[in-house]
């Protein structure tokens, strides 16, 4: 009889359990329900936070586990975050032109309410006219599919061309930042329709919910980056637990030896490749109404760079530990450039934290390279196996 996942893979249960305890202990300690202990601030930087542990579920899969060190996945988490930002400009837009409007002896013809939403969204970047690529705007439910189309047919796309051309190692990397900088180079240009470097923001006030503070959306938001963390990780450790996932770990550690037995290597990477930049994608999508906007900057080849550090601190090749390096590192960064952190006054010199912060990251990701090249996730697996002894 086969045994359930729960059974086979124990840090499933022991995932879902901590997950639960922490939206328990947030919600009680939140301002909307619990204590105040926790401010609206802070909840966001939590829910956030669970996003950034999604993308970094999502860059284990690909290279944790098929070996694929993409330099861009940074670039799926922000098409996601645009997606969504989109309909979240167009309809706040829309709202507040309806209601100025509405004041006129002779109400505004839907035509007019469309006219005067693109002028207000884009005069920014001296526009007035709907680009083609916000058509999908005006619509939630198509919004949402973009979240997960855009990213997906991106990452296929791209997959197909350079694993059909079997590009792998250092070469295949390069080609994914190439990507990324493209893409954000494109971007920050204001004939784009995306409203060039100022992005776009005020994405934290949410279209029909006017009347409900910022204290319950953002404990709703954090309700949901928890809830689509654990069934990511659910689905991912199903995933990586049978069959397909020793094939993807065959492929990670020789793929020669796997196309000789005669599987499809470029199917099976062009799978998982595409699937992790879906999941970056609606991880962006639940990032960006919490951080209030999103940008160019946001899809920087150094953004992907630092997913594939938060994975190796945590230990690539483990799910939970690629979760557990991203929350470290980016709770840390958050007291550390925060102006949490107290400065150091050495006389001669004070150590300002926010810009030491990138020095400690790195020293950090030296020190986990050399001393302990599993991750955090060795150490957890080191504990466990010591209290079983």
């Amino acid at each position: 009889m086969e045994r359930s996942i729960f059974a086979r893979n124990p840090s499933v249960p022991i995932f879902i359990g901590v997950l639960t305890l922490l939206a328990l202990g947030v919600t009680v300690m939140s301002e909307a329900y619990g204590t105040g202990a926790i401010s609206v601030s802070f909840t966001k930087v939590l829910g956030m936070t669970l996003c950034l542990c999604l993308a970094a579920l999502a860059m284990d899969l690909v290279w944790g586990y098929c070996g694929i060190l993409s330099l861009g996945h940074f670039a799926f988490f922000g098409l996601g975050g645009y997606g969504i930002g989109m309909w979240l400009m167009t309809a706040r837009t829309e709202d507040v032109v309806r209601a100025n409007l509405m004041g006129g002896v002779i109400p505004p013809t839907e035509a007019e309410v469309s006219d005067a939403t693109a002028a207000q969204i884009f005069s920014v970047v001296g526009a007035t006219d709907w680009p083609w690529m916000w058509a999908a705007s005006g619509s939630l439910v198509l919004s949402l599919l973009l979240v997960v189309l855009v990213p997906g047919v991106l990452a296929l796309v791209f997959g197909w061309l350079a694993f059909r051309s079997r590009v792998t190692g250092v070469y295949l990397s390069i080609l994914t930042q190439a990507m990324t900088l493209a893409l954000s180079l494109y971007l920050f240009q204001n004939d784009t329709g995306l409203r060039g470097n100022n992005g776009l923001s005020g994405l934290q006030n949410i279209p029909g919910l006017d009347t409900v503070g910022q204290d319950r959306i953002s404990i709703w938001f954090f309700w949901a980056s928890a809830a689509a963390l654990g069934l990511a990780y659910v689905g991912a450790v199903w995933l990586v637990s049978g069959k397909f996932g020793n094939i993807i770990r065959g492929i990670r550690d020789d793929e020669q030896r796997v196309r000789f037995l005669g599987y499809r290597v470029e199917a099976y990477k062009l799978f998982v490749f595409t699937l992790s930049g879906v999941i970056c994608g609606i991880a962006g999508a639940l990032y960006y109404p919490q951080a209030g906007i999103v940008n160019p900057d946001e899809i920087a080849p150094i953004a992907s760079i630092y997913l594939a550090v938060w994975v190796a601190i945590g230990g690539r090749g483990r799910l939970y530990g690629a979760v557990i390096g991203a929350a470290a590192v980016s709770l840390l960064s958050t007291y550390f450039t925060g102006g949490r952190a107290p400065d150091i006054d050495l006389g001669i010199y004070t150590i300002e934290w926010v810009d030491w912060w990138p020095v400690l990251l790195g020293l950090g990701f030296v020190l986990v390279t050399l001393f302990a090249p599993k991750g955090l996730g060795g150490l957890v697996d080191y504990i466990v196996r010591k209290d079983r002894a």
